[in-house]
């Protein structure tokens, strides 16, 4: 899908990048370009990899020049440059206005300037009734993006923009599968912020292929969703206990912190309505009607005329699996702690 293709990675050096490197550097890919703002991981990277495939840009995609000079000869974009913490971004919230929504649409106009066919967008599920200054920002970030992809369908463009909504992603830096497993591991007690927070979870290589699967069955504008795994954090601390044969079992509640939901969703009710079922994955394509709701072709979510859609659930989380043991040993595996993962990990964090 991506033979002889040069692909741009924004914020490459983070979890994504790392996987996305690992799953097709061996492949018939042409280039594979990191662009980030960090050095120091930029050059573990090219150490680690050493491969004249990958090319390293060091620039911020708060800079729009920084942005568009790297965006030559590129085919695909994914685009997964952000501020992600809740806690940081809800104490620098115009930060995450000036990363996350000016930062991505400076993506987008480089992209569309350099005309590169495939912009795949990396979201939350925070996004949806956001509460905090993360969710909101990414919010609006996908405003940001449906805007544009209504500008190339006026234009009649063979450009095509996605974005695809992750679930919690397990055991990347931060994670509270990576504090759980430190404080285990030091046989102390888990911290828990509230026992019945409810989160999906899902592993990097998921998200991959959650992001190839919009770039090939989707259309401009499309969003696109995996099922992820549901659980309880105290459920997710149980299993860790398992997986690890813990001495020292407590659980200790520290109560929420500031921004976080007791149950997170992936879609909103509007966006379920006229959702369509993919197996493992589930599109929701754009609203297509202008200002003055003139595109009468909209199919919206009367469901007369989707006939070959499944009746949706009132909640995506209804037709997920439950995490379970199982899941937990499986997903180690897949997203194999290194003990310097832990070294950075100084502060509890919560999925």
């Amino acid at each position: 899908m991506l033979n002889n293709k040069t692909v741009l990675l924004t914020g490459g050096t983070g979890s994504f990048g790392n996987a996305f490197i690992e799953r097709f550097l061996d492949s018939n890919i042409k280039k594979i370009i990191v662009f980030s703002r960090d050095e120091d991981k930029q050059d573990l990277m090219r150490h680690k990899y050493r491969s004249a495939k990958l090319k390293f840009i060091l620039g911020d995609i708060r800079n729009y020049n920084s942005i568009h000079d790297a965006m030559r000869h590129v085919d695909v974009v994914f685009h997964a440059g952000a501020l992600k913490q809740v806690p940081s971004c809800e104490f620098a919230p115009i930060e995450a206005v000036n990363t996350n929504i000016l930062g991505t649409d400076n993506v987008i106009k480089a992209a569309i300037s350099h005309q590169v066919k495939e912009i795949i967008c990396l979201s939350t599920g925070k996004a949806v009734y956001p509460i905090n200054a993360m969710g909101l920002s990414k919010a609006l970030m996908e405003k940001a993006i449906i805007n544009r992809a209504r500008q190339l369908n006026e234009e009649e463009s063979e450009i095509s923009i996605k974005y695809i909504r992750y679930s919690n992603v397990f055991a990347t830096r931060g994670s509270a599968v990576n504090i759980f497993t430190k404080q285990i591991q030091e046989g102390k007690p888990i911290t828990l912020t509230n026992p019945e927070m409810r989160r999906s979870l899902m592993t990097i290589d998921e998200a991959v292929d959650l992001a190839l699967f919009a770039m090939n069955h989707g259309e401009n504008g499309d969003l696109f969703v995996y099922k992820a795994r549901r659980t309880t954090l105290k459920h997710l601390a149980e299993c860790l206990f398992e997986v690890y044969q813990a001495k020292n079992r407590t659980i200790e509640i520290i109560g929420a912190r500031h921004g976080e939901k007791l149950e997170e969703t992936i879609l909103s009710d509007e966006e379920l309505s006229r959702s369509i079922d993919m197996g493992m994955f589930v599109r929701i394509p754009m609203d297509k009607r202008g200002l003055n709701y003139e595109n009468k072709s909209y199919q919206g979510p009367n469901r007369r005329n989707m006939k070959h859609v499944k009746k949706s659930p009132k909640k995506l989380e209804e037709c997920v699996p439950e995490l379970t043991l199982e899941d937990v040993h499986i997903m180690i595996d897949k997203n194999w702690l290194k003990p310097c993962d832990f070294e950075e990990l100084e502060t509890p964090d919560i999925v």
